[in-house]
């Protein structure tokens, strides 16, 4: 494929390491046309945000009475899931179980986060705690195989802890700090691709040694279907329905809780820090900060002059990512040596391996349509 010259959006930071990125005659990329059209008229947090945060409000005391728990918020330290919480038990009433999964990686500074809002808070914290031989060893198998999107084990595996422990528990309503606000342009799929259970299985059986027995697992059709029309269990995103900015929560998180920031989004996780810091940007070109701040930008928490500032200057520092990188090959039970060589040899993507890509983008196509997802997806 020819490779294109060099562009970047005039009103984001998204750029043509995103290869299938299209741009108008005025230099605007089909992210931020996509925000304008179809997220935008349809995203509100006015009275009519209001109204259906009441809404459901009302549906999950109804369905938690005489229940411990009326719903479950998962909670990773960072700031989304932090506010949330603190949000729906002290400004919503509600009665959430906090939730978080230990997945062996994460910082000092996300595990005192979570302690410190939930004992702020008077809340319950349940901790899963995930069988760490098959962990690393899926862990390690994704690096054998190639793919840029290797924080993939650790989503699937938060999330499909929280949905199969929420059902397991008859608590019907998840909360997930899963918002607009900061998310709202969607990394290219090229560089992140989808919790796609059948390519997890493919990898692990490529480069896999140990069985999957432990590790929770929740495909599409799992969470989709059965979960939501069999079991009844219903996720919401509350920071939609209301005025939320990033700044103003951290603000209120560390007033009230003594909360610390991290350096950049996702980086509670040593594993996330290198990968998003590191292996994706040196190994595949890209930066998810570019995805992340022209988020921030559309809806106007940062200007794009002082994105392209954050932007010239690296995820993190040289030093502190060898750092990483030692600790992270030798976690995985690997040499640096061996580490640095899976580096330099050919990189793949998920079209490399058995997917379900074509499921998953018909299935996209549908949420579209019925307004459940309006984030651009190619």
């Amino acid at each position: 494929m020819e490779k294109r010259e060099y562009q970047v959006c005039s009103n984001c930071v998204m750029d043509t390491t995103d290869s299938k990125i299209v741009f108008d005659e005025k230099g605007q990329c089909d992210h931020c046309n996509n925000f304008y059209k179809n997220i935008l008229p349809n995203w509100h947090t006015d009275e009519r945000g209001q109204k259906k945060l009441a809404d459901m409000v009302a549906k999950i005391k109804k369905d938690g009475r005489k229940k411990e728990f009326d719903c479950i918020i998962g909670i990773s330290g960072g700031v989304d899931s932090s506010f949330l919480l603190y949000y729906a038990k002290e400004v919503l009433g509600l009665r959430p179980l906090a939730f978080s999964v230990d997945t062996g990686w994460n910082l000092n500074v996300a595990i005192e986060n979570i302690e410190k809002i939930v004992k702020g808070l008077n809340l319950d914290l349940n901790t899963e705690i995930v069988n760490w031989q098959e962990m690393r060893d899926l862990q390690l198998a994704y690096f054998k195989s190639q793919v840029p999107y290797q924080d993939i084990v650790q989503d699937h595996v938060i999330f499909a802890a929280l949905y199969n422990f929420a059902v397991k528990n008859k608590i019907k309503h998840v909360l997930t700090g899963g918002n607009f606000s900061t998310e709202c342009v969607r990394e290219p799929n090229e560089w992140v691709y989808q919790n796609d259970v059948r390519q997890i299985k493919d990898i692990h059986k490529k480069f896999g040694k140990k069985p999957i027995k432990d590790l929770p697992m929740c495909g599409m059709f799992k969470f989709r279907l059965y979960y939501r029309f069999i079991k009844g269990m219903k996720v919401w995103r509350p920071l939609d329905m209301m005025d939320y900015h990033k700044q103003d929560a951290i603000a209120t998180l560390k007033e009230r809780f003594g909360w610390e920031p991290y350096a950049n989004k996702h980086f509670e996780s040593i594993f996330t820090r290198f990968y998003e810091g590191y292996w994706l940007v040196k190994k595949f070109g890209f930066d998810k900060r570019k995805a992340h701040y022209s988020s921030l930008i559309l809806t106007k928490q940062l200007t794009r002059e002082e994105a392209l500032d954050k932007i010239a200057h690296p995820p993190y520092s040289d030093a502190q990512a060898m750092k990483d990188l030692e600790y992270v090959a030798k976690k995985l039970g690997i040499t640096k040596e061996e580490f640095i060589d899976l580096m330099n040899q050919p990189n793949k993507s998920y079209k490399d391996y058995k997917s379900n890509a074509r499921l998953i983008a018909f299935a996209v196509k549908i949420a579209q349509k019925l307004g459940i997802e309006r984030r651009q997806y190619r």
